[in-house]
C-alpha cells in the first residue's frame, strides 16, 4: 500500500470528521478559504509543495493539502495533546505527514521541525489565541523557515469594526443558523470537548490539554491591515488580503 492510498482508521477518521463539522458550525465558508489557500500554494510552489501546518490541531489543513496534492509533504506543529493525538492517529502510516509537539511561544520552537525550508506555512483559526507582540514574533520566526518565494497564509478572525450595522446584521443571521444546526445535533466547541473528554482513548490527553490552555483564549483579534503590516515588518516582501468575509480573512505574506 503506497503512502497516497493509506487507509484511515475509522475511529480517528470519525474524530477528524467531528472536529471539521464543529469548526464548520462556526465557519460555514471554511472550505472556501481552504480552496483559496491551496490555489495560491499551487501558484507559487506547484503541485508537490512542502508545507508547514502551523498550529495544526487535528491536521485539517494537512488533510486538504494531501488530498489535493498527493505528492506534497506536510509537517504539523501544535502543543495540544488531544488534537495532536487525533492528527497522529488519523495520518498513521502516511509517510507524507509528520507531527511535532512544540509551543509556538517558545523562542526555540523551530528547532523541533524536521527541516527548515518550506514552500508554504499555512494556519487557520488558531493564531487569534496569541496577543499582538507574540504574534508579531511568530510571523518573524515563520519567515525564517520559508524558502525565498515561499508564502505564509493566516486564515482567522479579522473583524472590521468600521461597519457596525453590517457586522450586527451578519451576526444575527449567523446565530440563527447556528441555533437551527444545534437543534439538529451539531456540536459547538464546549460540547465537542465534553464528548472528547468522555472518550476513554482521548480522556487523558484532553485533561492535559486543559491543564495547558485552560478554558478560554487569552489572545487578540486584529483587522487584516494589521496583519499585512506585521508581515511586512517581519520580513515579507509582499503582504495582502487574498480572501475576506464579514468576520474573517486570509492574509498572505510572500517571502
Amino acid at each position: 500500500m503506497t503512502a497516497t492510498t493509506t487507509a484511515r482508521d475509522p475511529y480517528w477518521q470519525a474524530w477528524q470528521d467531528s472536529w471539521d463539522r464543529q469548526q464548520q458550525w462556526y465557519l460555514p465558508d471554511r472550505e472556501e478559504r481552504f480552496r483559496v489557500m491551496l490555489d495560491l500554494v499551487e501558484a507559487v510552489a506547484g503541485t508537490a509543495p512542502v508545507v508547514l501546518d502551523l498550529a495544526c490541531g487535528t491536521g485539517s489543513i494537512t488533510d486538504r493539502v494531501l488530498r489535493r496534492f498527493p505528492d506534497a509533504r506536510c509537517t504539523g506543529v501544535d502543543l495540544d495533546p488531544a488534537l495532536l493525538a487525533i492528527a497522529r492517529g488519523h495520518f498513521a502510516g502516511d509517510a507524507r505527514a509528520a507531527f511535532v509537539t512544540a509551543d509556538l511561544t517558545d523562542p526555540a520552537w523551530t528547532d523541533a521541525l524536521p527541516h527548515r525550508s518550506f514552500d508554504a506555512v499555512l494556519t487557520a483559526t488558531a493564531l487569534h489565541w496569541l496577543r499582538a507582540e507574540p504574534l508579531r514574533t511568530l510571523y518573524g520566526q515563520a519567515a525564517t523557515v520559508l524558502r525565498d518565494g515561499g508564502v505564509l497564509m493566516n486564515a482567522d478572525h479579522m473583524p472590521d469594526e468600521s461597519t457596525p450595522r453590517l457586522n450586527e446584521a451578519e451576526r444575527t443571521l449567523r446565530h440563527a443558523r447556528q441555533q437551527r444546526e444545534r437543534a439538529e445535533g451539531v456540536l459547538d466547541w464546549e460540547s465537542w470537548w465534553r464528548a472528547a473528554a468522555e472518550d476513554e482513548r482521548l480522556a487523558d490527553a484532553v485533561a492535559r490539554r486543559f491543564e495547558i490552555y485552560g478554558s478560554h483564549s487569552d489572545g487578540e483579534v486584529h483587522p487584516p491591515r494589521w496583519h499585512e503590516e506585521a508581515l511586512r515588518a517581519a520580513g515579507f516582501g509582499e503582504a495582502r488580503t487574498v480572501w475576506r468575509s464579514v468576520t474573517d480573512a486570509v492574509v498572505l505574506g510572500l517571502r
